[in-house]
């Protein structure tokens, strides 16, 4: 039987590890971008073996969209000699940071960047990865509960993200008579390194905890299941959707 394969960017911590370890339990091999922490790329690649899957790290900079093409070449060769052939099922574009600034502030470098890094990058990596996505593969891009509600300060991150939600419709669209579904996943508040690390903070953790029905901030073990089921037969019919995933922030 084919093991299928997914690509995850930015899969070395929060987010991108817990879905990474989520699809490895399904029985998927990983192939991963980190940005520059090799140390913890290989501890998610020992994680990943230590469950029975086949896993590779390869070095992505989101901010340089040039850098995602060679990306694709590194994970596509490595598939060609491991598998004789260069195709993989499912592509997730986790990779991504955060800036913190009002309209006010925000710099023309800080909004390059997160142009760069969350719309630029994320169409040309896909585009790059394309011919090499089975047919009925899955597209999951990562967008942010931000595109729906509105805190101060996150106006260019939450911009971008925006952007990709309506660039999931169209890929839903036109990769249609490949039978390849497009989805975005929306978390909302997590408490990860993203962004300094913010929503760590015991205050800012209070805040978040009293507008959430749940009553808690997120972790990372919050939203890679919600991956991993995207990625199973279960989940086939589900295509051009927004999924948030925020405990009911702001219900």
């Amino acid at each position: 039987m084919h093991t299928k394969t997914a690509i995850i960017t930015g899969g070395s911590r929060g987010l991108g590890k817990d879905m990474a370890i989520n699809l490895a339990q399904n029985g998927i091999n990983i192939i991963f971008s980190y940005h520059s922490n090799t140390e913890k790329a290989n501890e998610v690649i020992a994680a990943i073996e230590a469950l029975g899957q086949k896993a590779i790290a390869f070095p992505f900079d989101a901010n340089d969209y040039k850098s995602g093409q060679a990306f694709v070449k590194q994970a596509t060769d490595y598939l060609q000699k491991e598998n004789n052939s260069p195709n993989f099922d499912f592509l997730i574009n986790n990779a991504g940071t955060g800036t913190f600034n009002m309209v006010a502030d925000t710099t023309e470098t800080q909004f390059d960047e997160m142009m760069n890094v969350h719309l630029k990058s994320i169409y040309f990596f896909t585009q790059a990865a394309l011919p090499y996505l089975n047919n009925s593969g899955r597209i999951i891009n990562i967008s942010s509960g931000l595109t729906r509600f509105s805190f101060p300060g996150m106006s260019a991150y939450a911009m971008m993200k925006g952007g990709i939600e309506v660039f999931t419709r169209y890929l839903a669209k036109e990769l249609g008579a490949r039978k390849i579904t497009a989805n975005v996943v929306a978390p909302g508040a997590i408490a990860t390194d993203f962004a300094g690390g913010s929503n760590k903070e015991e205050e800012k953790t209070k805040i978040i905890s009293s507008l959430t029905a749940l009553g808690r901030v997120g972790e990372a073990e919050d939203i890679g299941g919600i991956i991993a089921f995207l990625c199973s037969d279960k989940a086939g019919w589900i295509n051009g959707q927004r999924i948030e995933a925020s405990g009911g922030m702001l219900v």
